[in-house]
C-alpha cells in the first residue's frame, strides 16, 4: 500500500489528528485484499485526521516519523473503528415489565395489540424535554464508544408526532456536539401507528408521516428515511408513499424488513436502492437475490432475535450463495433489543446465526459503512479515509468475536485524535 503524496516532504506540527502508529498487526478490511485484509508488522500514519499510510512498517517513509506523536502499538491489533448502523438510541424510559411479559409467554404482537411496544416507548419519549432525552441517551452512547466504535446510526421514531420526531433528530444530532462521535440520523415516524390514529394508518401517514419527514429535511435533520413494513406495523404500499416522499427530496431509503413475516419488504427495499434492509429472519432466496443485485445491505440484528427468543433465524446462507452484504447492528432499544454492545453482537451473530469470524468483522467494521452510505468515508484502513481505528489487547482478531463480557480496547482513536487509551 502506497502512502499518499511525496515521501520526502516535511510533516507540520501543528496539524491536528496527527501520528504514527507502529509494531502493530493491521487488519485492514480493504475489499481489494483476502480475508481481514492483515498486515503483519505494519504502521498507520495519520494527518490532520486523514490516513495517509498504511502498510508494513518497513515501507513507511522517514517523513511521516517526523514531528508528530510515534506510537509503539507493541504488537497490539489495529482495526478500522468499529459501526454500529442499526440503532433506536434515543428513547425514555424503559420496558422492563414488557420483558417480564414475555418470560411468562406473551408474544411481540401480544405485547404490541395490548398498548405495550412501540407505543409505551412513545409515552415515555413525549414526557421528556430535549436535555432530558440528551441525558438518558449519553451513558448508552458512553457504553457504545468504549468499545472502540466511531459511527452511530440514531433513529427517531418513539415520536409519532411531527414534533417530537422533530425532537428526537435533533437530540440525536446534539449528541454529536457532546462526544467525539459521528452520528447518522434515520427519519423513522412510520414506525407504528399511535393510539390517535388506530385504524388509520393512511391517515397517520398523509398528515404525520410525510409532512414531519418534509419539515425535518427542511430543518437538516435527516441523512436517511426508514420504515417498519410489518402486519402490525405499516403496508409495503403504505412504505411505498413515504419512500417517494424521500426519493422527491432526494433522500436515501432503508427499512425494516421480514422480521416476523415476509411481506416482500426486502424485495420492495431493494426496488429504491436503499442502503439496507434489516432483521430479514423471513426472508426468502428471491428477496436475498433482490438485495444483492442492488447493492442493498442485509443488515442482522441478533439483539432482537435473542431477546424476542425468535426461533426462525435470517437466511444467511442464502444470502451468501446471493453475494448479499452483510453487516452487523445492536438494534439498541428499549423494547426488543436492549443492548448497548457490539462485541457482544458479534458473538451473537457467530453463536445464533452462524456468521465466521471475517463476516462478523466485515459486518461492524466496511458493511456496516456501507449501509449508511458512508464507506467512502470509514470502515476501513484505507489512504484518505477518515482516521477512525480501535487499538485492541489480542493475540488474534477471533478474540472479539469469542469472548463474552470481555472489552480489550486499549485505545479509541477517531478522526487521528485518541479519545480513550
Amino acid at each position: 500500500m502506497m502512502p499518499a503524496g511525496d515521501n520526502n516532504s516535511s510533516r507540520s506540527t501543528s496539524l491536528a489528528g496527527s501520528g504514527v502508529w507502529l509494531n502493530a498487526h493491521l487488519a485492514t478490511l480493504d475489499p481489494a485484499m483476502d480475508g481481514l485484509g492483515i498486515i503483519e508488522a505494519g504502521a498507520v500514519a495519520v494527518e490532520n485526521g486523514r490516513i495517509v499510510f498504511v502498510g508494513p512498517e518497513t515501507d513507511l517513509p522517514a517523513a511521516y516519523r517526523q514531528s508528530v506523536p510515534v506510537t509503539d502499538c507493541g504488537g497490539r491489533w489495529i482495526t478500522p473503528a468499529m459501526v454500529d448502523c442499526h440503532t433506536h438510541l434515543v428513547y425514555g424510559g424503559n420496558r422492563a415489565l414488557e420483558f417480564e411479559m414475555r418470560l411468562q409467554g406473551a408474544t411481540y404482537e401480544d405485547i404490541a395489540r395490548a398498548g405495550g411496544g412501540i407505543v409505551s416507548s412513545v409515552k415515555s419519549t413525549n414526557a421528556l424535554s430535549d436535555d432530558e432525552l440528551v441525558a438518558q441517551a449519553l451513558p448508552r452512547l458512553d457504553t457504545l464508544l468504549a468499545e472502540g466504535i466511531s459511527t452511530i446510526e440514531i433513529k427517531s421514531g418513539y415520536g409519532l408526532n411531527i414534533e417530537a420526531e422533530c425532537k428526537m433528530l435533533r437530540v440525536a444530532r446534539r449528541l454529536a456536539t457532546l462526544r467525539p462521535v459521528r452520528i447518522r440520523t434515520s427519519y423513522l415516524a412510520a414506525h407504528a401507528t399511535p393510539p390517535e390514529y388506530k385504524g388509520r394508518s393512511d391517515d397517520y401517514v398523509s398528515e404525520v408521516v410525510l409532512p414531519g419527514l418534509d419539515q425535518a429535511h427542511t430543518e437538516g435533520l435527516v441523512d436517511a428515511v426508514d420504515g417498519f413494513c410489518e402486519g402490525i406495523a405499516f403496508s409495503p404500499e403504505q412504505i411505498k408513499r413515504v419512500f417517494d416522499r424521500a426519493k422527491s427530496l432526494g433522500i436515501p431509503v432503508k427499512l425494516h424488513a421480514e422480521q416476523l413475516s415476509n411481506l416482500g419488504g426486502a424485495a420492495l427495499a431493494a426496488s429504491y436502492g436503499a442502503l439496507s434492509a434489516d432483521h430479514l429472519e423471513h426472508l426468502d432466496e428471491a428477496g436475498a437475490a433482490a438485495l444483492a443485485d442492488a447493492v442493498t445491505v442485509a443488515v442482522l440484528l441478533p439483539g432482537a432475535f435473542y431477546t424476542l427468543r425468535e426461533k426462525q433465524a435470517p437466511p444467511v446462507k442464502a444470502l451468501r450463495a446471493a453475494g448479499a452484504h452483510m453487516a452487523l447492528a445492536t438494534d439498541c432499544n428499549p423494547g426488543t433489543s436492549p443492548i448497548t454492545s457490539l462485541l457482544l453482537t458479534m458473538n451473537m451473530g457467530a453463536t445464533l446465526f452462524g456468521l465466521t469470524v471475517e463476516e462478523c468483522f466485515a459486518g461492524v467494521t466496511r458493511e456496516a459503512a456501507r449501509a449508511l452510505g458512508l464507506l467512502d468515508e470509514t470502515g476501513t484502513l484505507e489512504v484518505g479515509k477518515s482516521a477512525d481505528l480501535s487499538v485492541w489487547t489480542i493475540e488474534r482478531p477471533a478474540e472479539l468475536v469469542y469472548r463474552i463480557g470481555f472489552n480489550p480496547l486499549h485505545q479509541r482513536i477517531f478522526k487521528g485524535e485518541s479519545t480513550f487509551s
